[in-house]
C-alpha cells in the first residue's frame, strides 16, 4: 500500500538545495516515473527509478505523489511484487468483465499444486503429492514453470536429493501481492475468483 499523505515524506534527500526555478524538476521526475512504469512489463522496483532521478530526489516520495495523482482514477498505481505497476481500479473490475474477453486461468490441479508450494515452500514434488493426496502430473508442473509461477531452488538433502520448489516474483505479481506474508488463507487462494489470469508464457511472443 502506498503512503497516503504526500506531505508526510520529503521529496528531496537531506542536504539537497531545491532548484530556485521551481517545481519543473519534480514534474519531470513524475513524468519519468509514469513513463517507466507504463512501459515496463514487470513491476518497477523503487531502486530502478531512483537510478534515473536527479541527485537528491527521492524515488519513494515521487512514487507516493504519483500514486496520489492517480488515486480514484480508472487506473491506479499499486505496489506489488516488490515494485510498482499500474492496475485497473478494483471497483471497476466487475464492470470490465462484461466487455473484456475472459483470459485462460489455471486449472484446478495446477492451482492446488501452486497453493501447496506457496504455503509450504521450499517443498519437493513427493511432498506436494503427499499433501494433495494424489500424484502431480509432469504436465501440471510444466504449466506452472511455463508461466513463471514456480522455480527450482536447490535440492533437499535426503536420499534421491529431490528438487525443491518455490514461488517466484511473477507469482506475487499475478496475485497482486507485495510479499509472501500478504498471502490470503489457502481456501481463498484456491477460490475461483483468486485464480490468476494467465498472460503469455515466459519466452513466448506477446
Amino acid at each position: 500500500m502506498m503512503s497516503p499523505p504526500e506531505a508526510a515524506m520529503p521529496l528531496f534527500a537531506a542536504g539537497h538545495r531545491e532548484d530556485p526555478a521551481g517545481i519543473a524538476p519534480l514534474e519531470h521526475a513524475l513524468r519519468l516515473a509514469e513513463a517507466l512504469i507504463f512501459a515496463a512489463d514487470r513491476p518497477v522496483p523503487r531502486e530502478r527509478l531512483q537510478a534515473l532521478l536527479p541527485e537528491g530526489l527521492r524515488a519513494e516520495a515521487v512514487l507516493t505523489l504519483l500514486a496520489s495523482r492517480y488515486a480514484g482514477r480508472g487506473v491506479e498505481l499499486t505496489e506489488v511484487a516488490g515494485g510498482y505497476a499500474f492496475r485497473t481500479a478494483a471497483d471497476l473490475a466487475p464492470l470490465l468483465t462484461r466487455v473484456v474477453e475472459t483470459p485462460r486461468r489455471l486449472p484446478r490441479a495446477a492451482m492446488e499444486a501452486l497453493a501447496i508450494i506457496a504455503y509450504h515452500q521450499p517443498v519437493t514434488r513427493p511432498e506436494i503429492e503427499e499433501i494433495r493426496g494424489t500424484s502431480l502430473s509432469q504436465a501440471t508442473l510444466e504449466l506452472l514453470l511455463e508461466h513463471g509461477l514456480v522455480a527450482p531452488r536447490g535440492r533437499k538433502e535426503v536420499p534421491g536429493r529431490p528438487t525443491l520448489w518455490v514461488t517466484t516474483p511473477r507469482f506475487l505479481e499475478q496475485f497482486g501481492l507485495r510479499e509472501l506474508s500478504d498471502l490470503p488463507r489457502r481456501e481463498e487462494l484456491l477460490a475461483g475468483e483468486a485464480a490468476p489470469v494467465l498472460g503469455p508464457a515466459l519466452g513466448s511472443a506477446a
